[in-house]
């Protein structure tokens, strides 16, 4: 299985950390201690350091743990380009949520406020287009779409999610599209036997949002589908920067696995039933109501 993004970008800071304070040969490498330095779990650092063993940057030291090799060789440089345009894109992001910015901005102001190059500012402005929540204007301005911004219009999206997808699951159009669905069991399976501490906020959020959206679109209703994709619009950034601890995200994937096993089952009642339990726990934990 290829390294995820954020496996990448920590192996990328792990040898900048090496060069900036010009860390020996020989060093032991502490998981714990990069951990706490870079911010990130210790599952994404361990991650990391595997892959730069691959590289020959660091070496299995005895008794476990990693020590320094050689990191003149190493080229991580789209990495490192990578975890710095992700850096910008979450200020943006977060800016945009604190009202920071405008309804409407130019190409130049962005360039200017964050400091980007022509080049990563057209890699943000792509990716931010693409997720949704930007869009271009005519000329060279852009416009940022509805978001939530308030703590009570993230709470009512959750309490409309818990009574949409319930239901979505009772529609009697409803016909179950088993490879889809076999597919994103497959994705939550993966995250509950520990693939979920090896991810960063923006890739859990798509995997779990693509889940919902799959079941709510086997309800052929497409006032039940664009709703939940809609909320899943509006609601994507406040996610992107507020996300369950991940022992209880392990125990929402394995909330999914049950949910998919019983539609799989044909035992929709009880489904739509464990759904809502699911969607009450959740709104419980992130919203606090």
């Amino acid at each position: 299985m290829p390294p995820t993004q954020l496996t990448r970008q920590v192996a990328a800071r792990i040898v900048e950390h090496i060069r900036a304070e010009q860390v020996a040969v020989g060093t032991r490498l502490v998981e714990r201690t990069l951990a706490d330095q870079l911010r990130v779990s210790r599952s994404p650092v361990r991650n990391a350091l595997r892959l730069l063993a691959e590289s020959g940057a660091v070496a299995e030291a005895e008794g476990g743990g990693y020590t320094v090799l050689d990191t003149a060789d190493v080229d991580l440089a789209e990495d490192a380009e990578d975890s710095a345009d992700e850096a910008v894109y979450l200020t943006i992001a977060s800016d945009r949520l604190d009202g920071v910015l405008p309804d409407r901005i130019t190409e130049s102001a962005l360039a200017r406020r964050y400091s980007l190059t022509p080049a990563q500012l057209n890699r943000i402005l792509r990716r931010a287009s693409s997720e949704d929540w930007i869009e271009r204007l005519p000329g060279y301005g852009w416009e940022f779409k509805p978001t939530l911004t308030s703590e009570q219009s993230y709470a009512d999206s959750y309490r409309f999610r818990l009574t949409i997808e319930p239901a979505a699951i009772l529609e009697p159009t409803f016909v179950l599209d088993r490879a889809a669905l076999e597919h994103v069991r497959e994705q939550q399976q993966r995250l509950a036997d520990g693939a979920i501490h090896d991810l960063d906020n923006i890739e859990l959020f798509t995997i779990n949002h693509v889940f919902h959206e799959t079941i709510a679109e086997c309800s052929r209703n497409g006032f039940f589908i664009e709703a939940l994709r809609r909320v899943d619009r509006l609601r994507r950034l406040v996610e992107y920067r507020r996300s369950l601890p991940r022992e209880s995200g392990v125990v929402r994937c394995r909330e999914h696995v049950e949910i998919a096993d019983l539609l799989l089952a044909d035992r929709r009642v009880e489904a739509a039933e464990r759904m809502r339990k699911h969607l009450s726990t959740v709104t419980a934990q992130k919203t606090g109501s």
